[in-house]
């Protein structure tokens, strides 16, 4: 019985979560391209990359930015909020990392894809954080998983910012 509640309570979290996600994306983006206003969407592009880049809200984040991209927005701008947003998201991940306990972090990403995130981490370090920055992996994720370790503050700062910028001025060249 106890079980089967967990199970419950698990899948209701998982829609809440997944509803979340579709409300602030179709509220910032989805009416952006609805209305085709992307040339003034960068308060919705900021909205959508910070939420996407929070552990527990699964947001295509690069879908949006290379969107947004193609508009007459200032690229140095648009890059600038991509990455300020997912810094500032990121440290927030770190800092749930930090303070929340893991059997509540259990409930929200699982227990084995957070064993994964923090193997990587002990076994790679820096190296880890930036390899999911830079690439469109679950970074959040890392920065939980960072938090959760104490990791070294400084080193994920750098490593997060040094990634993103890789991975943004890799999107802003190839589209």
């Amino acid at each position: 019985m106890r079980l089967a509640r967990r199970n419950v309570a698990n899948i209701v979290i998982a829609s809440l979560l997944i509803i979340t996600a579709i409300a602030i994306a179709s509220l910032t983006v989805g009416r952006d391209i609805y209305y085709g206003s992307r040339d003034q969407g960068l308060l919705s592009f900021a909205i959508v990359n910070a939420c996407g880049y929070l552990f527990f809200l699964f947001m295509p984040v690069e879908i949006a930015f290379v969107y947004y991209l193609n508009g007459d927005i200032s690229i140095l701008a648009l890059n600038a909020v991509a990455i300020g947003t997912a810094l500032f998201s990121q440290s927030i991940d770190y800092a749930i990392g930090v303070l929340v306990s893991d059997k509540i972090i259990d409930n929200l990403i699982g227990r084995r894809r957070y064993k994964r995130a923090e193997a990587k981490i002990e076994k790679y370090g820096n190296l880890t954080i930036f390899i999911f920055n830079a690439l469109p992996l679950s970074s959040p994720v890392i920065s939980l998983a960072a938090g959760m370790l104490r990791h070294n503050i400084r080193g994920t700062v750098i490593f997060t910012v040094l990634g993103l910028l890789v991975k943004y001025a890799a999107l802003t060249l190839i589209f």
